[in-house]
């Protein structure tokens, strides 16, 4: 299947690895669905789209219906869904865990657990339907599927069930031709990561300035795990920049 014919679902589009992913996307052929709260930041990068080539569908993955409703429209616009990528995530304050409101805590399994789960869900109903059978979905995992940072209890919890859900998806979708996969990514320079420009709590109490990656090589990663034919799959990604303290002792 070429990239011109190629349906992707992107969460969390409206601004950073969500924007840079579906962009990549649309830059090699891709229709678009972007996806996210905001309705007006998913029309800024619609109207960079090709035309013909983005949909925007403001939805709230922690709303089951509207998860529902968004893979109808996209079905019912451009007739399959090929990629899924499972992007959309929030954080909490960082503030020590014995502190945590169970509104925080709760706000972000909704969002980040949940909502990537309704997702996934919808993607496997569509994907085992359509003709020819199958697609290929990536979710977002980020360094904190492996390793915490300080006052992080919510954010990693959730990501560290992202990969438990990447794993069952990946063996529960092989008889739909379903390859599923994560990207986990370090210091991409995004709004979300602009904080570690100016320092950031490190786990031996000090702070300390991380450096940034090129939030499109994030897309870029995308783009090439989709590439590969559903006869394979790239079960785990890691992009990070080369020199942020994770691997070793900082």
């Amino acid at each position: 299947m070429s990239n011109s014919s190629k349906i992707a679902i992107v969460t969390g589009a409206g601004s950073g690895v969500g924007k840079a992913t579906a962009t990549a996307l649309m830059k090699v052929g891709y229709r678009v669905a972007l996806v996210g709260r905001r309705a007006e930041m998913l029309q800024e990068v619609y109207d960079l789209a090709p035309k013909g080539q983005a949909l925007v569908v403001p939805t709230d993955v922690a709303d089951p219906a509207a998860v529902k409703a968004l893979f109808e429209k996209t079905v019912k616009e451009w007739g399959r869904v090929d990629l899924l990528f499972n992007n959309a995530g929030v954080g909490a304050p960082a503030v020590p865990l014995e502190e945590l409101t169970v509104e925080q805590w709760t706000n972000v399994v909704n969002i980040n657990l949940n909502g990537m789960f309704y997702c996934l869900q919808q993607a496997f109903r569509v994907m085992k339907d359509q003709k020819p059978m199958g697609g290929r979905i990536i979710n977002n995992g980020s360094i904190s599927a492996h390793a915490p940072r300080p006052n992080s209890i919510a954010y990693t919890s959730t990501k560290h069930a992202v990969t438990g859900l990447t794993k069952t998806a990946a063996l529960d979708g092989r008889k739909y031709d379903i390859a599923v996969g994560q990207i986990d990514i370090g210091n991409a320079g995004t709004p979300m990561a602009q904080r570690m420009a100016s320092g950031v709590p490190q786990a031996n109490g000090q702070i300390a300035i991380e450096p940034l990656m090129n939030v499109d090589f994030v897309g870029q990663s995308i783009v090439y795990m989709d590439s590969l034919p559903l006869e394979a799959n790239v079960l785990f990604h890691t992009v990070m920049a080369t020199k942020m303290p994770f691997v070793g002792r900082g």
